[in-house]
């Protein structure tokens, strides 16, 4: 496949309606004149591997995004949560890995080779004892911070309420970026050995996000929130039901209150792997969309849509291992999801950035067969 430098690979798919318009009678069982046309993005190896994105300078999954011709939506983000970041920094080398420093304060041996996407090897974190998290709130995550203060004349030159576009508002992470912080590891020890410590931190995620909600919300129109947790692994959560019953699901319960109160009724949280245990609990707390309904850890998106109905809606879930198949294989996967489509609440695409073995020629009739599929009017 031969294109132009700068030019689109693919042209945006026909429509009557507008961007934000279609999201949003679909994330509320309307009618549509198609699909919504979304990735979530891919692994930087895949903009290295795929001739399509070399010979036209796409590095990024926002410039991926443009040049595949996809539907817009954007979402605006808060400050960076440690402000300032730890200094990323390194510390030791060896053979064939080096010793980092990361921005969240954890040691971490990760290759030289550059592969972006390897899952480092995490250390030691630097916030393990109550006197480490009270020494990091003071000079990091300070509420009078400035680099908090929202500018909102700069946010509506660019996003303006009439916009044709749907528009999401971050509300953070609750017990994420506390995973982040501690490690997987430190965060099972500290549970235990420092509860009061890990609810101030869980507490502190939720003034800083209601901290920013409360200078944004009413005076720009969102057509949807977004969260970020990543605390599911293939097989449930890596917390207790009861810690995240009574730690976590009160503090989104005030979010959500904040986002009712502004009209805002679609608030999805990016989580990987099986989130079924915490599903109830997400419903409960006014998170009702899954992204990215990773198929091999939550199962196949027809079954949660089944079993929750209308209360429920779902972005993403198209297996992943099966784009690294080949055509017959993503044909057969992406019958399955017709119905999904029709009945409303559920945008289709990857069931996670797309992997380096995935080939571009597949990826290619991928997007060709949903197109096909789900995108004439």
């Amino acid at each position: 496949m031969t294109i132009k430098q700068n030019a689109s690979a693919r042209q945006k798919w026909k429509s009557s309606m507008s961007d934000r318009n279609r999201f949003n009678n679909i994330m509320h069982y309307k009618p549509v004149d198609r699909c919504f046309n979304m990735e979530f993005g891919y692994w930087p190896e895949v903009f290295q591997q795929w001739q399509i994105f070399r010979d036209n300078n796409i590095t990024t999954n926002e410039a991926a995004n443009a040049f595949l011709g996809f539907d817009k939506s954007e979402i605006l983000f808060s400050s960076p949560f440690l402000n300032p970041p730890f200094e990323r920094r390194v510390i030791e080398e060896r053979d064939d890995t080096i010793i980092i420093m990361n921005e969240d304060g954890l040691l971490a041996e990760v290759p030289k080779n550059g592969r972006g996407s390897s899952i480092p090897h995490f250390i030691k974190p630097s916030i393990v004892t109550p006197d480490d998290w009270k020494k990091c709130k003071q000079e990091r995550i300070r509420r009078d911070d400035l680099a908090r203060h929202v500018n909102i004349d700069d946010i509506l030159k660019n996003h303006s309420n009439d916009r044709d576009y749907p528009l999401g508002i971050w509300c953070g992470s609750m017990i994420g970026v506390v995973r982040n912080i501690l490690t997987l590891e430190g965060l099972a020890y500290a549970v235990y050995d420092y509860p009061a410590m890990v609810e101030d931190m869980v507490e502190t995620c939720c003034v800083i996000a209601e901290d920013y909600l409360d200078q944004i919300l009413g005076v720009i129109d969102f057509d949807f929130a977004v969260g970020w947790e990543d605390i599911c692994f293939k097989n449930g959560p890596i917390v207790s039901m009861d810690f995240f019953e009574n730690v976590v699901v009160p503090r989104y319960k005030r979010i959500n209150k904040r986002l009712k109160a502004n009209g805002i009724d679609v608030w999805y949280a990016d989580c990987d792997g099986d989130v079924r245990p915490i599903l109830p609990l997400l419903l409960e707390s006014g998170i009702n969309c899954l992204f990215p309904n990773e198929v091999n850890g939550s199962g196949h998106p027809a079954e949660l849509l089944n079993e929750y109905g209308k209360e429920l809606r779902i972005m993403g879930g198209f297996d992943k291992m099966k784009l690294a198949e080949g055509p017959e294989a993503i044909k057969n996967y992406m019958e399955t999801l017709i119905p999904l489509v029709e009945r409303g609440g559920y945008i289709p695409f990857c069931d996670h950035l797309c992997p380096p073995n995935v080939k571009q020629q597949d990826y290619l009739y991928y997007l060709d067969l949903k197109e096909q599929m789900f995108g004439t009017q």
